[in-house]
């Protein structure tokens, strides 16, 4: 007996409404023509990579950081047009921007 029989043997009266669809939409991020520069930085005595140099809206940069922190799985911040990402992983950042169509520069060691 499955959960709807036995939501029909609790309320014999009850019509049951037609499902509606949710369509999700899926924002486009602005892909620019200046390269983003990915660099590595110590910050307190710890790896930190910071992505700059975005052009498009702010909120695209945040949905983008948000993305590149869960892909990783790692702790991260967006602050004065910057991502700071703890920990060094600039080539798996910079293979997650291609993959978007972003052109990405590589600084520093």
């Amino acid at each position: 007996m499955d959960l709807q029989d036995q939501l029909k043997n609790l309320f014999p009266d009850h019509q049951a409404a037609p499902e509606e669809e949710i369509i999700a939409e899926v924002k486009e991020l602005w892909i620019q023509d200046e390269p983003m520069i990915c660099k590595f930085e110590k910050r307190k005595g710890k790896p930190t990579t910071i992505i700059e140099g975005y052009t498009g809206d702010q909120e695209d940069f945040k949905i983008l950081a948000k993305e590149i922190k869960t892909k990783l799985s790692v702790g991260g911040s967006y602050k004065d047009e910057s991502i700071i990402i703890q920990g060094d992983y600039r080539d798996k950042i910079m293979a997650i921007l291609k993959e978007k169509g972003f052109k990405v520069k590589r600084v520093g060691g």
